[in-house]
């Protein structure tokens, strides 16, 4: 019989919201493999603990795998461990659930705390619909697409940052979106200094140009307001003129009465005014 993978949820700070469950699948298991053995073994001390560690992160995930998969075909069951939160959320847990599946290892998730959502439900931002980002790229080509989705996004967007990146990231959300949308900053999540602090963008520039950051923050933006961002969209269409308008719609295939109504749609009209307009 092939093991098991467990996703066990560790404390993002508070070491009581650990749960039941997982203290005990993190006592059972043959092996922790951890995104940070260093950081896991202050948990496991505290609730004595004597599982073996293994390091599993971004670095060696090619190599360990395989390994870790293999050890479950064997099976070993294995609980996997982030450094704070939930596995495979940020974190290359993603991969070795992955390739479980594939190998047909049974995963299982033991769920408990998680950042994004105890930020989002501590913002006062919609929760309905929202969009997790993570950290933002680096890299300009890659942080291009995630800024042009905040940018038009109606959904709340939720980030993670490191506190020597905030003030460079707080800027280029500043400079993407302007300065009147809302941000929830939210830091030390769930320890004795938690903070969430809310601000427009630009009150959220200014007050991180004063004061240092520090700690680990995670950031949730509001989206655009949805009426705002049609009536954006018409202004833009009656800049155009309507005959250029219709002929766009009918280059694309359209019919005169669909292109006709697409027009009217998109400007807010009725049907018979397009007509009259251009007659």
């Amino acid at each position: 019989m092939a093991g098991i993978l467990y996703l066990c949820a560790t404390p993002i700070g508070n070491l009581e919201d650990v749960t039941l469950r997982v203290l005990r699948i993190l006592k059972e298991v043959d092996v922790i493999a951890a995104e940070d053995t260093r950081q896991t073994i202050k948990l496991l001390n505290h609730f004595e603990i004597k599982t073996p560690l293994v390091s599993y992160h971004e670095h060696n995930k090619i190599e360990k795998t395989p390994v870790l998969v293999d050890r479950m075909l064997g099976g070993e069951n294995i609980a996997l461990v982030t450094d704070a939160g939930t596995p495979a959320i940020s974190d290359p847990g993603e991969d070795l659930v992955r390739a479980c599946h594939e190998a047909g290892v049974e995963v299982t998730s033991l769920p408990g705390a998680s950042a994004v959502i105890t930020a989002l439900t501590l913002s006062g931002m919609k929760a309905r619909r929202f969009t997790f980002e993570g950290f933002l790229p680096v890299d300009k080509k890659e942080r291009k697409p995630v800024l042009e989705r905040l940018s038009e996004s109606v959904c709340t967007t939720v980030f993670y940052e490191a506190p020597h990146r905030l003030r460079k990231t707080l800027q280029l959300f500043l400079d993407t979106v302007g300065e009147e949308r809302g941000i929830a900053v939210c830091k030390e999540l769930t320890k004795k200094h938690e903070k969430v602090l809310h601000f427009t963008m630009a009150e959220a520039v200014r007050y991180f140009e004063e004061t240092e950051p520090k700690g680990e923050f995670v950031l949730v933006i509001e989206g655009v307001d949805e009426k705002e961002q049609e009536l954006e969209k018409q202004r833009q269409w009656m800049e155009m003129p309507l005959e250029e308008h219709m002929e766009r719609y009918l280059n694309q295939g359209m019919s005169k009465k669909e292109a006709m109504k697409q027009v009217a749609k998109d400007r807010g009209m009725q049907k018979r005014e397009v007509y009259n307009a251009l007659l």
